[in-house]
């Protein structure tokens, strides 16, 4: 298959911008493109349709809030594409989970130099059926019992293979982001591994990592 370090990859990444961890995750995946010849397809799915089947919803009081950034994403990536759609992504992360600023939608459009009045769609549901349609893709590659983000590469056959995660805080930077890629590239290839995990014991951290 040859060296890892040179041929480049494809990760496509799915992402709710309101969860913490899938933002931090996001923020290691735009380290490993500093150190490895990786390319991000940014793609949104929702925790609301994750969750909403369930007798006991995670996000408790949050859940129909939840709607409003990712149909603003949806729109974006729809009417500009995927790379306004990470930039956009950038700016809510930063002005939600930094900043704490989760309402001023517009305002995240603006930073990432787009449409202040793609916002008005918060309310909407016209782009429902997109997320639905996108998050169903997710799902399909990892299995409905997961979370958010999924990321998906190429398998060693060329089909395309997605795990939810990796979860990980801080977002580790340089050598140590593309070692981690790695590692994650490694698991892909292992047509019968499906999971590693251990409990979280600190809340999430946005200072990056070593």
């Amino acid at each position: 298959m040859g060296d890892r370090r040179v041929e480049r990859r494809t990760v496509d990444f799915w992402f709710d911008p309101v969860c913490p961890y899938t933002w931090i995750t996001s923020r290691w995946m735009v380290e490993v493109t500093k150190v490895r010849p990786v390319t991000v397809r940014w793609r949104v799915m929702s925790l609301s349709v994750l969750n909403e089947h369930r007798d006991d919803n995670p996000e408790g009081e949050w859940g129909d809030y939840m709607w409003a950034p990712v149909r603003v994403c949806a729109a974006v990536e729809e009417r500009f594409g995927q790379q306004a759609l990470g930039d956009l992504f950038t700016a809510m992360g930063t002005r939600f989970h930094l900043r704490g600023e989760w309402g001023n939608l517009p305002a995240a459009l603006a930073d990432a130099g787009l449409p202040e009045g793609i916002a008005e769609v918060a309310g909407s549901t016209a782009y429902d059926e997109a997320i639905r349609s996108s998050h169903a893709q997710a799902v399909a590659l990892a299995g409905d019992d997961i979370g958010t983000p999924v990321l998906s590469v190429a398998g060693p056959g060329g089909e395309r293979v997605g795990f939810f995660g990796p979860v990980v805080s801080p977002a580790p930077t340089g050598e140590t982001a593309g070692r981690l890629w790695d590692g994650f590239l490694l698991l892909a290839t292992v047509p019968g591994f499906y999971e590693v995990k251990r409990t979280r014991t600190e809340e999430p951290r946005y200072d990056m990592g070593d």
